[in-house]
């Protein structure tokens, strides 16, 4: 598992949900987003995104779960990538985990 954390301001929480969601569905050809989930309750708003990948070299599937909370003046996002590594009892080969967790580094990177 690899995470990632960030904070924004001067932008809303929608429109990181859509540049996040269009940085990674565009950089990742079998990338998709399972589904999202948001909540909100006066000022404050969560927004739960998750996406999925094909990793080449796990040949397995493996996720991205996306965090955004906004408060008055910032949105903290976090991303958590897992599922990638290979393994019954340790938790071997993680590079597509990191892979995916780099796709939303570049795309945090190109907002900022």
């Amino acid at each position: 598992m690899a995470k990632l954390e960030h904070v924004f301001t001067g932008r809303g929480i929608a429109e990181l949900v859509d540049l996040i969601t269009e940085g990674i569905l565009s950089r990742s050809m079998s990338a998709s987003l399972e589904d999202s989930s948001s909540f909100s309750s006066g000022d404050v708003s969560c927004v739960v995104l998750v996406f999925e990948r094909y990793s080449i070299i796990g040949s397995n599937r493996l996720s991205l779960t996306v965090t955004l909370f906004s408060e008055p003046g910032r949105v903290r996002v976090s991303g958590i990538s897992s599922g990638g590594s290979e393994g019954i009892m340790w938790k071997i080969n993680t590079f597509g985990e990191e892979a995916f967790l780099d796709v939303f580094s570049d795309v945090l990177s190109s907002i900022s």
